[in-house]
């Protein structure tokens, strides 16, 4: 459950890490899968042993009742028999009630085992299979010798790109799976529980005062389980979305560890007593002390072997007619006394080696076309002072300012007019035809296109852990010295921005724009972190939160620098349970819940 999100990227290195991760991604699964299997067993159980005491009791009624119909065939017979048929009916409620409570457990379950553990087990064995076929072929592949026909090298290396592709996507398509499967277990395996327990507990009197007792932690998992779910389905799309684009991406962009220049699979020939052989090894190369790590493995095994490191001299490219062998290049290090000779898997992937390890061959860059981007400048600030005095002057009591979208050309037309260099600012708002959600969209699109947020990308992991602290005061007291950490120019804008943000939310009742509602707009407007990943998706919520303390709290955020440094966190109290009293049985009839429909709500 405490796992790291998996990233498509680290499909691309498959690192014996990346490996190691998915392995427990995979424990947890089967995992998952057996605590279900043994779920479905007790429930059944437990169902069919309420079922037999039923029948049981309603064969003993009918068994006295006809003994006491043969002995006295009277008036008092009737109201026996009167007594029967509301045992029969009670005894058919209960069986309902029942039948019902197995519809609310068994079945979600092995639906949930079918449909999403069944085709996870499908994914991994596709991934199994194309991740054996890629590398029995890699290593195929960097046997070919270099005197071999142009046209024959060629059709190899398409072949191998082919098998590369191919791998990547079955990669990219597991890993996703199984990223949906781990956040779909946490609703859809604890609601069917949740339910078939209230279920349970409402079957007859006796049971009603432990229901009460229940109530509070039911309402609790239902708050939680609704904000998993939200949470769930606002990333899902996303992600999704990443994934196609990684898939479809023509030049692959390996995201490699913090620290590491460059790593990735490399081919490193070795002399043994039997002769001169090549050893698959994955490498990491870091930059700033020149330690070039290798880590001999075994990719269908997952073994590993003792790790060595080396410092770096030097890297040179090996000339093709000095050896029979492709995309060779030389590194000298100070523990060995010789040069070390290294075999990339493809061209570009020894330029990437050679560039990182500043080899003496010359360097490809491919040209990069910069995008124009806006700058924090006296222009900026003079564009966002207008927009907020055009939308507090006619637009705070507009029904969902901020939320509705204006027109793109409209909103191309306002930005290119007021950020032209030869009229820069020269644009009057209100001369213009411009309505409010065009001048709210220029706004958001300005921000937006920063070359770095507002927040900055350095502050961006202590915000989001910050807002994942559960203690509220510690919440405020972060984030208020964070803000201070902030370039002068950032928090002046921040402060700008959020002073017309609080203006905005007073006037919730008219634009029904509520703090959680601008949290959810200007979280990632104003944060963004460096790199588009799973955990990055994963940490939107938390922006928004860092948001509604910055409204919120205004005033004591920005009447100036802390006094003192961030405490740490301090842990949440522990909740002592309330002594149970003793049952009663209560007047009122019990009630049945045919399923559990989770309340609306809104944070606060």
């Amino acid at each position: 459950m405490g796992h790291p999100p998996l990233e498509f990227s680290d499909c691309y290195s498959d690192s014996p890490d990346f490996r190691e991760r998915l392995k427990c991604y995979e424990n947890e699964l089967e995992k998952t899968n057996k605590f279900l299997k043994d779920v479905i067993k007790d429930g059944n159980n437990v169902i069919n042993a309420i079922k037999g005491k039923l029948v049981k009791k309603f064969e003993k009624e009918s068994e006295k009742y006809y003994s006491q119909l043969d002995k006295h065939m009277n008036l008092s017979s009737k109201k026996k028999e009167t007594q029967l048929q509301e045992t029969s009916v009670l005894t058919r409620l209960s069986l309902l009630q029942v039948q019902n409570a197995c519809d609310l457990l068994i079945k979600p379950l092995e639906k949930f085992r079918k449909q999403q553990i069944g085709v996870t087990k499908e994914r991994r064995k596709k991934f199994e299979k194309e991740s054996e076929k890629y590398y029995s072929q890699l290593d195929k592949h960097m046997n070919l010798s270099s005197k071999k026909k142009e046209t024959q090298l060629q059709e190899a290396d398409g072949l191998l790109d082919k098998e590369r592709q191919t791998f990547y996507e079955s990669s990219v398509e597991y890993v996703y799976q199984i990223q949906q499967v781990q956040d779909r277990k946490k609703f859809d395996v604890v609601e069917p529980v949740l339910a078939f327990l209230q279920s349970i507990l409402t079957l007859n009197n006796l049971t009603v005062e432990m229901t009460q007792d229940f109530l509070p932690y039911k309402q609790e998992l239902q708050l939680s389980l609704q904000n998993t779910r939200n949470h769930f389905e606002s990333t899902r799309e996303e992600m999704e979305e990443l994934m196609k684009r990684m898939k479809g991406s023509a030049q692959i962009c390996i995201r490699h560890s913090q620290q590491a220049t460059m790593e990735g699979y490399i081919y490193v020939q070795e002399k043994w007593a039997l002769g001169v052989t090549w050893v698959k090894y994955y490498c990491k190369y870091f930059k700033d002390n020149k330690l070039f790590i290798m880590m001999p493995v075994e990719q269908k095994t997952g073994t590993r072997q003792t790790t060595a490191q080396l410092t770096l001299k030097s890297c040179v490219r090996r000339k093709t007619d000095s050896t029979d062998k492709r995309f060779c290049f030389d590194i000298e290090t100070n523990e060995r006394c010789s040069p070390v000779l290294l075999q990339a898997i493809s061209e570009v992937n020894r330029k990437q080696w050679m560039e990182a390890m500043d080899g003496k061959e010359p360097i490809y860059h491919s040209p990069i076309q910069k995008q124009a981007e806006m700058d924090l400048n006296d222009i900026g600030f003079k564009f966002v002072r207008k927009c907020i005095n055009f939308v507090e002057t006619k637009g705070l009591t507009q029904e969902g300012v901020y939320r509705t979208v204006g027109s793109n050309i409209q909103v191309q037309k306002l930005l290119n007019a007021f950020f032209d260099p030869k009229c820069a600012a020269d644009v009057d708002f209100n001369s213009t035809d411009m309505d409010i959600k065009t001048i709210t969209s220029a706004l958001k699109f300005y921000l937006r296109s920063l070359s770095e947020p507002l927040m900055t990308y350095s502050l961006h992991g202590e915000l989001i852990l910050a807002a994942k602290s559960e203690n509220l005061d510690y919440r405020l007291v972060a984030v208020h010295s964070l803000v201070y950490k902030l370039p002068e120019r950032n928090r002046e804008m921040l402060e700008l921005l959020i002073k017309h943000l609080v203006s905005v939310c007073s006037h919730s009742s008219e634009n029904l724009m509520t703090v959680s509602n601008m949290g959810v707009i200007f979280g990632p407007t104003l944060m963004r972190a460096e790199e588009e990943t799973v955990a990055a998706m994963l940490d939107i919520k938390f922006q928004n939160i860092v948001m509604e303390i910055l409204i919120e709290d205004y005033c004591k955020i920005f009447k100036g620098p802390p006094e003192e440094t961030i405490p740490p966190p301090i842990p949440p109290p522990r909740v002592t349970p309330r002594r149970r009293q003793p049952i009663t049985i209560s007047k009122r009839p019990p009630r049945l819940y045919p399923g559990l429909q989770p309340p609306v709500f809104e944070r606060k």
